[in-house]
């Protein structure tokens, strides 16, 4: 293993709450790699499932963590067959194999295979969050999200790191992954997304309706 997250600054360990499995999050407290790669698997299926993927992939490679060069130079399609193999590692197990290797291909030739040397040395937030950005697989939200979860639960918080956030980045919110430390905030967070999914689809059908009622819409003239 490269780099490690098993201490905060205050050099007690590390416990994790997202994946509900405590092996899982023993992992993804202890391994940059996990950390990233269960970020990279969180969406279209459930959290806990995206953040248990890392710990089930390496128990799939007969390693008690994973290791960016390994994964890089893997056959593609055998590695393929480490995420179809039931149960499916993700709900699109084929594309998202694909990505973890594009993944660690990047921090390969970037930072060594260093995962951690993604956020070690970042100055501001914004340097951070332009480190994230440039990550295969992680877009803007995804990114924000990330550095988020550094900063309030691996104790990663260069200057700013909260504005470089954006919302998810503010202090006793509940938006996403950053936020779950046991059950119950695992279910408001559940919540503020199925609100935001719902607030989002009534705002896209009301647009709709309003372009409807133009002069040329689809019910116009």
């Amino acid at each position: 293993m490269i780099g490690s997250m098993t201490t905060r600054d205050s050099g007690k360990d590390l416990t994790l709450r997202i994946a509900q499995n405590p092996e899982a999050d023993e992992l993804l407290g202890r391994s940059p790699l996990a950390a990233l790669v269960g970020m990279l698997l969180d969406q279209q299926v459930p959290m806990e499932w995206a953040f248990t993927g890392p710990y089930t992939l390496a128990e799939r490679m007969g390693s008690d963590d994973l290791d960016a060069g390994r994964i890089a130079a893997y056959d593609p399609d055998a590695f393929t067959e480490l995420f179809t193999t039931k149960p499916a590692l993700h709900r699109y197990p084929g594309s998202m194999a694909q990505r973890v290797q594009q993944l660690c291909r990047f921090l390969v030739a970037e930072y060594d295979g260093d995962a951690s040397a993604v956020w070690r040395g970042a100055s501001t937030g914004n340097e951070l969050l332009k480190r994230l950005n440039a990550l295969p697989g992680f877009g803007e939200q995804k990114a924000r999200i990330f550095l988020a979860l550094l900063g309030k639960q691996f104790g990663v918080r260069p200057t700013g790191w909260r504005e470089a956030a954006g919302p998810y980045g503010e202090a006793g919110s509940h938006r996403s992954v950053a936020d779950i430390t046991g059950p119950e905030s695992l279910a408001e967070v559940r919540a503020y997304k199925q609100e935001a999914k719902a607030a989002a689809k009534k705002a896209k059908s009301a647009k709709a309706g309003r372009a409807a009622k133009k002069p040329g819409g689809p019910s116009g003239t």
